[in-house]
């Protein structure tokens, strides 16, 4: 992880990860956390534990701990988008702001599985075809490459 966004990404993630811890204790202690609600506890608990799993491999730049970071989310949270968040849009009741909120934050949370995947990506695509302008004119061209010299067979040193 060479870049400041890669870093960040990860930071990021790392916050909404606690950020969802909160939200699960205080929903498992029966409080409420500013009213964001947990979808499912069991799911969230296992949830959490796979984003620990995901996060080792988004530092370790697999692509398939973004990926699979990206469908988790999007499975876990993209479900209520749907059923709450959408049908709010187009009705033409008042939206809850209870609502509103818990759609924000799944949003954002498909967001953060979108730019890890997508970061990764250019990534790799950027290390395989990596160049450098200052040293390809010594590398890529043969007249410079080391070969052995032809005054290294006709010069006979004596020593005494």
């Amino acid at each position: 992880m060479k870049n400041v966004s890669s870093w960040l990404l990860v930071f990021f993630i790392v916050i909404f990860w606690m950020f969802r811890i909160v939200v699960t204790l205080s929903a498992q202690f029966g409080g409420d956390f500013g009213g964001f609600i947990v979808i499912d506890a069991t799911l969230e608990i296992g949830l959490l534990f796979f984003t620990l799993l995901c996060l080792v491999l988004i530092l370790k730049r697999v692509i398939w701990g973004g990926v699979l970071y990206l469908v988790a989310n999007c499975l876990y949270f993209g479900g209520y988008i749907v059923q709450n968040f959408i049908p709010y849009i187009f009705s033409s009741e008042g939206m809850d702001m209870m609502v509103v909120q818990n759609a924000m934050i799944g949003i954002l949370a498909i967001v953060l599985g979108l730019c890890t995947v997508i970061d990764i990506a250019v990534q790799r695509v950027t290390a395989k075809h990596f160049s450098d302008n200052k040293t390809n004119w010594y590398f890529d061209n043969d007249k410079y490459d080391r070969k052995m010299d032809e005054r290294a067979d006709k010069n006979q040193y004596r020593t005494l």
